[in-house]
């Protein structure tokens, strides 16, 4: 022990207990980092091995609901087909207009007049449904243009819509001969054209209009004249300004709008 606090050797003493105190340091130096890492080991496993304490979880994943298998909104009969079933796409050229056009009915197709028809709504009703017919006070008509104004060579788009305000289903015709729309240029009052003219199939084209419901029917004019009987139209192809373009049916109000045809 005496040599433990009287250092024996030819240095001085104060080496001694300087390289001792040197060492002390390194231990405790050691022995400080032993804990350090004994301590960091073991909180680093805590908190990577699934975070229970729940401050450093991982967002877990979102998966995506099913996608819809169809449209949004079903496609309704329209066009020439009375039978309810689908038909070619048709097209012709004559006197009254180019007249191609396409329906929907069901999953096929069908011409129509001198324009394009689909409904946004509504079942196809065979020839003689015993279904009552859609009157005034119950059902109103309104027509509108797709657009107010079309550029040159855009053919203008209308809508046709019967609304059921009663409590019962109904049925309405708005066949090219039923539903007449006649379009007419407004500076000089002179009938342009008419769907009850010469259209492809004069055949009725029966909706139901469900209580509370509505339909809608599109047609599209080919910016063409016609005349009555299919006859050779007095006047060429409509020309820039105003129309106005109107819808009557039987038992229901009559309907107009109107719209324009800009100029180059």
């Amino acid at each position: 022990m005496g040599s433990l606090r009287n250092p024996i050797g030819p240095l001085p003493s104060t080496i001694y207990w300087r390289r001792r105190a040197v060492l002390l340091s390194m231990v405790a130096l050691l022995a400080l980092l032993i804990v350090w890492a004994v301590n960091f080991g073991g909180g680093g496993s805590k908190t990577g091995a699934g975070g229970s304490n729940g401050k450093n979880t991982a967002p877990s994943s979102i998966t995506p609901g099913p996608s819809g298998s169809g449209p949004a909104i079903s496609e309704h009969p329209g066009g020439r087909d009375e039978s309810g079933g689908g038909g070619d796409d048709g097209s012709s050229d004559g006197a009254n207009g180019d007249g191609s056009g396409s329906g929907t009915t069901g999953s096929g197709t069908g011409s129509d007049d001198d324009a394009k028809g689909g409904t946004g709504a509504g079942d196809r009703l065979p020839a003689g449904s015993s279904l009552p017919d859609c009157t005034t006070g119950g059902v109103t008509l309104t027509l509108r243009s797709v657009h107010n104004s079309y550029a040159p060579g855009e053919k203008p788009k209308f809508e046709l819509t019967a609304k059921n305000t009663t409590a019962k289903d109904c049925k309405v015709d708005l066949g090219p001969k039923s539903a007449v729309l006649t379009i007419t240029q407004a500076s000089s009052d002179t009938e342009i054209w008419s769907s009850d003219d010469c259209p492809k199939s004069a055949g009725s084209l029966l909706l139901r209009v469900s209580a509370g419901a509505h339909i809608t029917h599109t047609i599209e004019w080919d910016r063409k004249a016609s005349a009555p009987e299919c006859a050779t139209p007095k006047t060429g192809p409509a020309t820039p300004g105003t129309y106005l373009v109107e819808a009557k049916a039987p038992q229901l109000p009559k309907a107009q709008a109107s719209f324009v045809l800009a100029k180059d």
